[in-house]
């Protein structure tokens, strides 16, 4: 991610629903943003996310399908998760002490979506409702599409889609940051070899 513009295919709408994803480049979240906690340096969380990737093996599962995520469209695993949510679990374990604790506005805005009371424990606990064992390891494709529209994007994104990797192997993780004008962009790629 360089965030920068990048040209897309002339379709009808795909301008619209993309403008939301395309703000954060195309990824897919292991740890979900936050901001730095006081004390804490950007060099200081650099090293520890180079030393989480050195002792964190890859993770691998069947592939990737588009799917429908309410409103969203999405390329999300097929078969075993079990590997890919042990990273995800890792960088939010490995990384906590980095993060500034929620505010009260932002804990009531993710209070405002209706959370399992497991999911408010986890929100307080690491900041965020959807992970651990609530984590869904996805990579986002566009924003809310109007639900009568969802099936005809969904056949427009499979016949628009190259050919995906089978398996699908997650043996990198990213550092990104956010710029002053909201687009983020990759601080440092490291590799998992643990």
């Amino acid at each position: 991610m360089r965030g920068c513009e990048v040209s897309q295919p002339d379709m009808h709408d795909l301008h619209d629903i993309t403008m939301t994803p395309r703000k954060y480049g195309f990824h897919g979240t292991l740890k979900s943003p936050f901001r730095l906690r006081a004390g804490r340096t950007v060099p200081e969380l650099e090293k520890a996310t180079a030393a989480l990737a050195r002792g964190t093996a890859p993770a691998a599962c069947e592939g990737l399908d588009v799917r429908a995520l309410g409103r969203f469209l999405a390329l999300t695993p097929r078969g075993e998760t079990a590997a890919l949510q042990r990273v995800a679990a890792a960088c939010v374990r490995e990384l906590d002490a980095f993060r500034a604790s929620a505010d009260t506005a932002e804990l009531a805005r993710r209070r405002a979506r209706g959370l399992s009371a497991r999911q408010d424990a986890l929100l307080l606990k690491w900041g965020y409702p959807y992970v651990m064992e609530e984590f869904k390891f996805h990579l986002t494709l566009s924003g809310r599409v109007p639900r009568e529209d969802l099936p005809a994007w969904f056949d427009t994104v499979q016949r628009a889609l190259p050919d995906l990797p089978e398996p699908f192997v997650l043996d990198q993780i990213a550092l990104c940051g956010e710029r002053e004008d909201g687009r983020f962009e990759v601080l440092h790629r490291y590799t998992l070899a643990g």
